[in-house]
């Protein structure tokens, strides 16, 4: 007799447990992609009918007698020099003439060769001295009185910080990811010596200088009736988890059309943050199906628009347990991008952009809605095929969207890239020290992430910018935005 014992379960179990076993297979595909994978999305479609570069015929063995072999050596040809680097022209030259040894009277000068070598020198820094002569003027016969020049605007009062070097500290942490105590040590090498306490206050008077700004920002990217929204944790120490950091998230907010980017910090990825700012707002807003978009105060006044980047990521993920599936919606995904390609390679305008979605994209949507309508009740729903499926299915609606506009985006990527310097400044300077360090942080990001948006180079403006602000009347803030 068999020892082996036969167990019988029923068809809906042996379902689940199907379903279970696609569910843990896909999770450990994620832990393995976010561990030892490549993080790039490209799909390039392979064309079966085509061979690979170095495919070639098989030839047939044919079994040859022991001989000795010449082999002939062919001389390479000679291979191209590389190019040096171009240098700039709008660099500053110091000219260094270096003249022969022993070089007779009678020698006569016939040309010269000039070669040009890129040299640095550290930053430099210097005191900006402001001296205010003092002069004795006569009122009258029997009176007189001292006279000095007002002292011009400085963006600390009574501090020894300039607007350069304030610009400078701030740009370093937020646009080089330099953490304040790796800049005093760069300071120290310079033979400045700054206490990082003392830096941390320049900062939080830059930032109080800021804050009507950015409130001026607030104002302007809100009154627009298109908008794309994401959001990004920050770790924060606070006295509630000590020891441990609290996950704090910025809000961020878009305008791809006046180009302006605003980042709110809030303690939570609740609704609070969203419902308030969002309350006078009227209009769309692009998100990547988040929930809490759904719930809003405000939601009467909203048309939503997905993401489709999110919906094709889901597929990508997918090509590992279910390939076939997969490379068909990715093609047809690609499909769509190639449009886009094209209407920003022909730099089309709104309209144009509109016509073509209708005539060319519109048809690859009502394509892919009828394939998603057709795989909806044949995968796994734990899969994660049947993930992406069910996802991009329920929020069909709103990624058709786009093609009714030609203002609107296809994706949220435009938002995502605002968001990397907050991911590359976590792993530099870790955290942020208070929720109102992380407050702050929002603010600095929003006016950086404006410059980047408009190509605005941000030292040159963030220090001229700290220069005007002390004495810019209210009404004229915004005339001051990157």
């Amino acid at each position: 007799m068999s020892n082996k014992e036969e167990i019988t379960v029923s068809r809906q179990e042996f379902e689940q447990l199907k379903s279970e076993n696609a569910w843990l297979k896909f999770k450990l595909s994620e832990l393995q992609r976010m561990i030892f994978g490549t993080k790039s999305e490209r799909f390039v479609p392979q064309d079966n009918n085509q061979g690979t570069l170095f495919e070639l015929p098989e030839e047939e063995k044919v079994e040859k007698p022991a001989e000795f072999e010449t082999i002939t050596r062919k001389k390479p040809e000679n291979k191209k020099q590389p190019l040096r680097l171009e240098i700039p022209a709008h660099l500053p030259r110091r000219t260094e003439v270096v003249e022969p040894e022993n070089l007779p009277e009678d020698a006569k000068k016939i040309g010269e060769l000039v070669t040009e070598v890129l040299e640095y020198e550290p930053a430099s820094i210097y005191v900006r001295q402001i001296v205010r002569p003092k002069y004795i003027v006569k009122q009258n016969d029997e009176e007189t009185i001292i006279v000095t020049a007002n002292l011009p605007a400085l963006p600390i009062r009574k501090g020894n910080a300039g607007a350069s070097m304030l610009a400078h500290i701030t740009i370093s942490k937020f646009v080089d990811h330099l953490p304040f105590y790796r800049q005093v040590q760069m300071f120290k090498r310079q033979k400045l010596d700054i206490p990082e306490s003392t830096i941390g206050g320049w900062f939080a008077a830059t930032c109080n200088l800021l804050e009507p700004l950015y409130e001026a920002l607030k104002n302007r990217i809100f009154s627009g009736n298109y908008l794309q929204a994401d959001e990004t944790p920050i770790p924060v120490l606070t006295k509630d988890k000590p020891g441990a950091t609290h996950k704090g998230y910025h809000w961020v907010y878009h305008d791809p059309l006046k180009k302006i980017v605003l980042f709110d910090y809030q303690k939570s990825r609740g609704r609070e943050g969203p419902d308030e700012l969002l309350k006078n707002f009227s209009g769309h807003l692009q998100t990547d199906g988040y929930t809490a978009y759904n719930n809003l105060k405000n939601k009467d006044s909203l048309i939503q628009l997905a993401c489709m980047a999110h919906a094709r990521r889901k597929f990508e993920h997918a090509k590992d347990s279910s390939p076939v599936l997969a490379i068909e919606a990715l093609k047809m995904f690609g499909e769509l991008y190639d449009i886009e390609r094209k209407a920003r390679e022909n730099e089309l305008t709104h309209e144009q952009i509109k016509e073509l979605r209708q005539k060319e994209a519109k048809p690859i949507l009502d394509k892919m809605k009828t394939w998603l309508d057709e795989h909806l009740l044949t995968v796994l729903p734990k899969s994660a095929m049947g993930m992406a499926v069910a996802y991009t299915h329920n929020l069909w609606p709103r990624l058709v969207r786009y093609i009714e506009d030609g203002r609107f985006q296809i994706d949220n990527n435009l938002i995502e890239n605002t968001i990397r310097p907050v991911a590359l400044g976590r792993k530099n300077y870790l955290f942020a020290g208070s929720h109102e360090a992380a407050q702050d942080a929002a603010m600095v990001y929003s006016l950086l992430a404006t410059c980047k948006v408009n190509n605005v180079e941000p030292l040159e403006w963030l220090t001229k910018t700290l220069a005007i602000l002390p004495d810019c009347p209210a009404e004229k803030l915004e005339e001051l935005l990157p």
